[in-house]
């Protein structure tokens, strides 16, 4: 298959060499993304990397990772390739894994394959410490938004898709910036895709990462909030109605029910003395009971509805 690599390019003529170089021969074209880098990384590269596969555009303006990474999609569509890699052009990613990044996607077990720099201990150990918290953050936050429960680090840049997949998503709802990534696994889930993670080393210089702790706590809260409630509408009552449709209610009702008993009744006996009955406990605590016990199930049932099969089996070429 035609295999793309997309290489958004901003402040990175230090190490976009590097980054090519590692790019072995099973990559058919390289395009680079000179996102209005300060420093001319477009320019840099056509002045000074001499490979035949590299062709440089140019946005006119600062699009943000996502902009810049679009920007280089749409143009290997144009130019047929097949299968296209993201590789960020800060020299933390092995062009050498690029054939296992995209196997599985070849072999029409994926539509859409990931780094994931979490699976080895010790490559845990080395990442930096904020790092390593926020990732751990917005992983899980980002299960619950995506729908891809075995799916981890999501922040991770080192990703391949397939054009199937890229040609139906809605370019023009993913964001542009920090929440690119995780923003393509919100989409890729509302399409149903089958997405897979590969072990891979991160590699860590003396760049600064732009995740902040306050981007966590802001941007990214909301728009995890707003994309759990939405995939939850679309695929539990709009898409689909099933059993765990009516288990996310109730259990949201019952658990708010008894909650409220409990503090109604331990407040009354709290400013009278009294300690509350029994029967004012049990009342308290059966729909709390129950009410788990609902989510618990809805839960389970969202993780085991997770994509299991690749887009690539409906396309008919």
């Amino acid at each position: 298959m035609r295999i793309f690599a997309i290489i958004p390019c901003y402040k990175v003529t230090q190490h976009i060499e590097g980054v090519i170089v590692s790019i072995g021969p099973e990559v058919e074209g390289i395009i680079a993304v000179d996102d209005c880098c300060p420093d001319e990384s477009g320019k840099y590269i056509e002045e000074t990397i001499n490979d035949k596969r590299v062709t440089v555009i140019y946005n006119k303006e600062n699009l943000g990772v996502g902009g810049a990474v679009m920007a280089g999609y749409n143009e290997a569509m144009k130019l047929g390739g097949e299968i296209f890699v993201k590789v960020d052009g800060d020299g933390q990613m092995d062009g050498g894994l690029i054939p296992e990044l995209v196997a599985p996607i070849a072999l029409k077990k994926a539509d859409y394959v990931k780094g994931n720099r979490f699976y080895s201990f010790y490559n845990v150990r080395s990442m930096p410490r904020m790092r390593l918290l926020g990732n751990a953050v917005l992983s899980f936050i980002t299960k619950l938004s995506s729908g891809y429960w075995s799916i981890f680090d999501p922040t991770n840049g080192f990703t391949a898709i397939h054009a199937k997949a890229l040609s139906m998503l809605p370019q023009e709802y993913i964001s542009n910036r920090y929440f690119f990534e995780t923003d393509m696994l919100i989409q890729l889930g509302n399409m149903r895709a089958k997405v897979q993670d590969m072990p891979m080393e991160a590699l860590y210089g003396e760049e600064v990462s732009g995740l902040k702790i306050s981007l966590i706590l802001r941007e990214f809260l909301t728009k995890h909030i707003r994309a759990t409630l939405k995939r939850i509408l679309y695929t539990y009552y709009l898409r689909d109605f099933s059993i765990a449709s009516l288990h996310l209610p109730f259990g949201v009702i019952a658990l708010t029910l008894g909650t409220s008993v409990g503090i109604e009744g331990w407040i009354k006996s709290i400013s009278s003395g009294v300690p509350a009955t029994s029967g004012t406990v049990i009342l308290a605590a059966m729909p709390v009971i129950l009410g788990v016990q609902f989510l618990l199930s809805f839960l389970s049932y969202d993780i085991s509805s997770e994509p299991k099969s690749s887009l690539q089996q409906f396309w008919v070429r």
